[in-house]
């Protein structure tokens, strides 16, 4: 599908059995247009939240099987209702990303690390748990190792994108690891990469490097090309946080993105965790 943002992931690629693009689309573009009511533009924090109020207005009328008074929003909702009802999608999954994305509008700092965890709860593990559903495969502990998947990617995307929240008053590392390597707010805003920074940062890759590492044999659960997909999923993640090493951790200056030859890499990654099984 046409992807309007920078992804480190593939989203509904060809890898993904022609009958689940559809759903999984519907899902993003939920997801995607949320996230950027909360982050994108200049609108003022009133005006966000009655946004993502309209979205869940127009969540509980799909839920409802009502129909979507918002015009803007009917096409994205119907297109959605027809995911939830053909696999029987959780509906709170849905509503805990828009509690995710209302929380950011108005809260910028994290005093520990459960505290961050529990925005990864609502701000990214709904959306593996939702393709689990999808791919009828929630059985076991496979719900848990979605969830270390999935916050994990939230908290690389926090490290690969330390500046650009800075610019958005936002500091996602928590606050007990800023005072444990000595690191201020001041540090970030002078984008001052130093021994301190250095070691703060590379706590929290090693953090968010076994967090992925734990998540990592659900890939080798799911059949086919759905397999394939989490595997490359997995691997990028895991390349961000070798660039992040490879940069000296200086992510104000080298924000790392996943180039061409990035991927040569992860797809031979991927290639050999399966042969490794």
């Amino acid at each position: 599908m046409p992807v309007d943002h920078y992804e480190n992931f593939p989203v509904a690629s060809f890898l993904l059995p022609a009958r689940l693009r559809e759903p999984v689309e519907a899902i993003y573009v939920f997801a995607r247009s949320a996230d950027d009511i909360a982050d994108e533009g200049d609108a003022t924090a009133v005006m966000r939240l009655a946004r993502l109020n309209d979205y869940r207005n127009a969540l509980n009328a799909m839920e409802r099987g009502e129909t979507i008074r918002d015009a803007t929003l009917a096409p994205m909702f119907e297109r959605l209702g027809r995911a939830v009802r053909e696999f029987d999608l959780p509906v709170q999954l849905l509503r805990d990303l828009l509690d995710a994305f209302s929380q950011d509008v108005g809260k910028t700092r994290y005093a520990d690390f459960p505290e961050l965890l529990d925005y990864c709860r609502r701000s990214a593990n709904p959306v593996g748990r939702l393709l689990l559903h999808l791919y009828d495969r929630t059985e076991g502990d496979n719900f848990h190792l979605s969830d270390c998947i999935c916050s994990s990617l939230q908290l690389i995307n926090f490290w690969q994108d330390v500046a650009v929240d800075w610019r958005k008053d936002r500091i996602y590392i928590p606050h007990e690891d800023l005072v444990r390597f000595g690191v201020e707010a001041s540090d970030i805003e002078a984008a001052r990469c130093d021994e301190r920074w250095r070691a703060l940062l590379a706590f929290e890759v090693k953090r968010a490097r076994a967090m992925m590492l734990e998540g990592a044999p659900l890939a080798l659960r799911l059949p086919g090309r759905v397999g394939w997909e989490l595997r490359l999923v997995i691997a990028g993640g895991l390349r961000i946080l070798d660039c992040i090493e490879s940069a000296g951790y200086d992510v104000f200056r080298h924000r790392p993105v996943l180039g061409k030859t990035d991927w040569v890499r992860i797809a031979w990654r991927a290639l050999f965790q399966e042969k490794k099984q």
